[in-house]
């Protein structure tokens, strides 16, 4: 057999990276983007290049946690931390992604009943029994190999970008030099933004998953402990193209609803007809077509990351066996769990929120709770004792405190504007 080109070898390696960070472009993402688009125009675009270097750094200490330790981030917190540490962990886990899910949902619905004016509060329950039967009953590697193709609408946004004929000096501008304003409102979007692309449930998802890998291939917990050179780069490689594409998305988001909505004094996005309005330059007639299925597409994927994120970290934390790749029978209270957080979250959708909003603000609140979380992932990944000799190195663990630092410095100054 001939050897592969280098393509295909890359694409061959792709994985739990690209998977997370193709979730990380979930509805809640697509409406934080489009909402800073729109109020802030090009103004946030510095937050792309920004971020990329900061969630990167986060998702590969995640991932060598998984391949170096054989366990998933909350089963790590319990070896090494109280017990009130790996609870709070959780709790703060729980109450961001059952917010999420919901949002989500409720975003999936509410452009559902745009293209079909069935209405949401019919959807919403549709969707939520849909996905849990698929991953419960069916795979979740299934559902991502069937509905990762409906992401590439989301390139739709890159399209339209060009379209729209921006002045790109003033875009190579917003990009290179941030821009700041001293404002509640900013701070909010800020946090928003940080916190839809660096999200508490990627934590545990991409810690969980390289555990699932090494599952996959037979291994049991100690042919697992431990990770090889090529082992590390391979994942290395996945974790920053799943990134890379995940900022590429959220860039030209915000840069096609600047140029698009903005310039046009359409600031305030309320409504899902509102923010697919930003796709009319390349889709007509056909925006709020494509405006859903990326909104849909995506939720498919990020919904069962967010309620198998919570499955994981209540089963390592609990001692239950935890697997997505496990049947119902063999782990019924790791699928409780799961069912449990799609069902809570669902009920957000019959609280009377606006929908668009609602997706912006779990943003928020995952912005707000995620720089604990990363504090306990850069105590775990520095620690001999955890780690071994393939502790953090200098550059992930500066990245790592530079981003728990500023993204709590956001969250106050949400408060303190």
């Amino acid at each position: 057999m001939p050897d592969r080109s280098p393509v295909a070898e890359f694409f061959k390696d792709l994985g739990p990276g690209l998977i997370t960070g193709a979730a990380d472009d979930d509805p809640s993402g697509i409406s934080t983007y489009s909402v800073a688009g729109a109020s802030l125009g090009i103004a946030p675009l510095w937050t792309a290049l920004f971020s990329f270097p900061l969630m990167t750094a986060v998702q590969l200490m995640c991932a060598r946690l998984g391949m170096v330790t054989g366990r998933g981030l909350a089963a790590n917190i319990r070896y090494r931390f109280p017990k009130w540490v790996m609870w709070s962990a959780c709790i703060i886990l729980l109450v961001a992604n059952i917010f999420n899910i919901g949002a989500d949902i409720g975003g999936m619905a509410e452009a559902m009943e745009m293209v079909t004016h069935v209405p949401a509060v019919v959807w919403s329950p549709v969707f939520a029994l849909s996905l849990v039967v698929l991953v419960v009953f069916a795979s979740y590697r299934l559902v991502a190999r069937i509905f990762k193709w409906l992401t590439l609408v989301l390139f739709a946004y890159v399209i339209t970008a060009f379209l729209t004929h921006p002045d790109w000096s003033h875009v190579l501008r917003a990009t290179l030099v941030p821009e700041v304003h001293w404002s509640r409102d900013y701070f909010a979007v800020l946090t928003g933004i940080l916190g839809t692309t660096i999200s508490p449930y990627l934590f545990f998802w991409q810690a969980s998953q390289e555990v699932e890998e090494e599952r996959s291939m037979g291994r049991d917990f100690e042919q697992r402990k431990g990770a090889t050179d090529e082992e590390l780069s391979k994942s290395r490689r996945d974790t920053m193209a799943g990134m890379f594409f995940s900022n590429l998305v959220m860039f030209f988001i915000i840069l096609t609803t600047a140029t698009t909505l903005h310039a046009h004094g359409l600031t305030n996005i309320e409504t899902a007809k509102q923010a697919a309005e930003a796709l009319r330059p390349l889709a007509g007639d056909g925006a709020y077509l494509l405006f859903t299925l990326g909104i849909v597409g995506t939720g498919m994927l990020a919904v069962p990351v967010l309620a198998g994120s919570c499955a994981y970290a209540v089963a390592e934390s609990a001692r239950w066996g935890a697997s997505l790749d496990r049947p119902l029978r063999v782990a019924p209270k790791f699928y409780a769990v799961l069912a449990a957080a799609v069902g809570l979250g669902m009920f957000f959708d019959f609280a009377g929120l606006n929908a668009v909003r609602m997706l912006f603000w779990s943003a928020v609140l995952n912005g707000i709770l995620a720089p604990p979380l990363i504090v306990l992932v850069l105590l775990l990944t520095s620690d001999s004792r955890v780690m071994g000799d393939r502790k953090n190195p200098f550059v992930l663990k500066a990245l790592g405190w530079l981003c728990a630092v500023l993204m709590a410095g956001c969250a106050v100054g949400i408060f303190v504007t």
